[in-house]
């Protein structure tokens, strides 16, 4: 059976993304790879063994193009008001709290909050098939 480990995204400015990273989510360097060309930073925090790898490609000056999709990755939260207003007060800039019910039922309750790149993110309320 295969087991996620990570997850990889380029990023303009290491600095820049790990304080964001670590800010709202907690997220430290568990270890970091230094090539001439190239870094790879692996992120972690106590919660999951999954990491983020945030890959920087040294020289570039031009941001990465995302595309036109909907990716993203998601994180759960316990609180996720809580939550929302931390990264409120420590100038993160989250969206809107979205109770997601399509059909009638709550299937989530969420919000997405942008990496200084642009990645979202969508930080979900623990509960049903998110625990």
């Amino acid at each position: 059976m295969a087991k996620a480990i990570h997850s990889c995204i380029r990023v303009l400015d290491e600095t820049r993304s790990r304080q964001f990273y670590e800010a709202a989510f907690g997220l430290t360097v568990a270890e970091k790879l230094d090539f001439p060309e190239f870094a790879l930073i692996y992120l972690s925090n106590a919660e999951s063994g999954f990491e983020l790898e945030l890959t920087v490609n040294k020289g570039r000056q031009a941001p990465y193009d995302l595309g036109d999709g909907y990716g993203h990755f998601a994180v759960s939260v316990a609180d996720l008001a809580a939550e929302h207003a931390r990264m409120t007060a420590a100038g993160l800039e989250p969206g809107g709290i979205v109770d997601f019910a399509p059909a009638g039922a709550r299937v989530a309750k969420f919000f997405f909050i942008s990496d200084p790149d642009g990645y979202k993110i969508k930080v979900i309320e623990r509960g049903g098939r998110f625990a």
